[in-house]
């Protein structure tokens, strides 16, 4: 096996539970809704990619081309399913449904980065060097500011979804769309990078934590539910796999270019 960091073992056992979740509905997993209906089709190969590129990022020989493919795919994903929609269908849901694929495709990129070959390194020196890396930073910190919107666009459903036992329940859904909109500008302008993308993961994980573990342990029959506990996770996953690219670097450094 070969495990280049936790975040990255998650994010792989992630994509191997989307895969199967995919294979066992015959559907596309939550994660990638919405689908056009002239792609549904493609749900068990896209379940399909998912699982074997899970699979073959834990195994050694294999953790560059699946990390090679598995960029290509969601790449694909996001420019020809996700940024049209944006422009032909400027809604919240579109927006929203973009940003899922961004931290996903900002994970699976530096994944490529770390474990790209001599092949890969030589010919596509600008997607697995420092550009590169830094491209899949920016889509990362792009994908939080709409996240940290959303919490504001949506302040009901957001004040909801705070644990009962918290208080100030509004201060909560405000200060955590706050803090996701400036650890996006953080990311995207190189300033404290490493700690906003480590505080925006842990933010991610203990939404995951703390609003939808609870959820799926109390046996809900929601649908939406449990699809927003499967994202949820899927994108703590992703999450902690950009924050790991951080690593050596200061915590409070600042680029001065």
């Amino acid at each position: 096996m070969r495990i280049a960091s936790l975040g990255h073992a998650v994010f792989a056992a992630t994509m191997i539970a989307l895969g199967i979740l995919g294979l066992i509905k015959v559907d596309f997993a939550p994660l990638w809704d919405p689908v056009p209906k002239s792609v549904s089709a493609l749900a068990y190969l896209c379940a399909f990619i998912s699982l074997v590129s899970g699979i073959g990022l834990l195994w050694q020989r294999a953790a560059t081309a699946a990390a090679r493919v598995l960029l290509a795919y969601l790449l694909l994903w996001l420019l020809l399913l996700r940024v049209p929609g944006i422009f032909l269908a400027p809604n919240v849901e579109f927006w929203w449904s973009a940003c899922k694929t961004a931290v996903m495709l900002a994970a699976a990129w530096v994944l490529y980065v770390w474990f790209a070959a001599d092949w890969d390194r030589q010919r596509l020196g600008f997607v697995t060097g420092d550009k590169g890396l830094r491209i899949a930073r920016v889509l990362y910190g792009l994908a939080l500011i709409p996240f940290g919107l959303a919490h504001f666009i949506y302040l009901k459903n957001t004040v909801s979804l705070v644990p009962g036992w918290l208080p100030w329940h509004g201060f909560w859904a405000y200060f955590t769309g706050c803090a996701f909109i400036a650890a996006g500008v953080a990311v995207v302008f190189d300033v404290y990078a490493r700690l906003a993308a480590a505080l925006s993961a842990i933010e991610i994980g203990m939404f995951t934590l703390l609003v939808w573990v609870p959820v799926v342990v109390a046996g809900s029959k929601d649908t939406f539910q449990w699809s927003e506990a499967i994202v949820s996770a899927a994108l703590t996953a992703g999450a902690w796999v950009v924050a790991d690219s951080y690593r050596g670097i200061l915590w409070l450094a600042v680029d001065k270019r």
